[in-house]
């Protein structure tokens, strides 16, 4: 096992911090990005950290983590209820995976309620803010410390 894992943070995760507190709080995005570097290098863990606010990217982000990252955290955003191609690529993948989003998708608008990418995902974080970033760091290290 490698201790190199990888947030990947789809479209207009960019402006935390400027869009819609309510639902995502004031931390920016930089410091959600040093915070979580901070937290992951506490646990032994390197960490990179990706965004794109278009789909192909993430798909490729997802394919190029397959020999290099031993672990996937996926805050997929808006491609969450509508992207076939990132579900497909996370298919791909056979290390761990977590879906992670800051607000609770399924207590939103109904077309929120959906998650293309929960069926391939080990298993998800959702409505706990950006601390669920914090939480999906340290579940990641408990899965590849135990094999999973």
């Amino acid at each position: 096992m490698n201790n190199n894992i990888i947030i990947i943070n789809g479209p207009n995760l960019n402006l935390l911090g400027e869009r819609e507190q309510s639902h995502y709080g004031s931390l920016n995005y930089e410091e959600l990005k040093k915070i979580c570097k901070e937290c992951s290098s506490k646990l032994g863990l390197n960490l990179d950290f990706e965004q794109s606010n278009l789909e192909g990217d993430i798909v490729n982000f997802i394919q190029n983590s397959r020999n290099k990252y031993s672990g996937i955290i996926i805050n997929a955003a808006g491609f969450t209820h509508t992207s076939v191609a990132i579900r497909d690529a996370l298919s791909i993948v056979k290390t761990p995976k977590i879906e992670l989003h800051i607000s609770n998708i399924y207590n939103r608008e109904e077309f929120r309620q959906k998650s293309m990418i929960s069926g391939v995902v080990t298993g998800g974080i959702f409505g706990l803010g950006t601390n669920g970033y914090i939480l999906a760091i340290n579940a990641m290290q408990d899965l590849l410390k135990n094999g999973n």
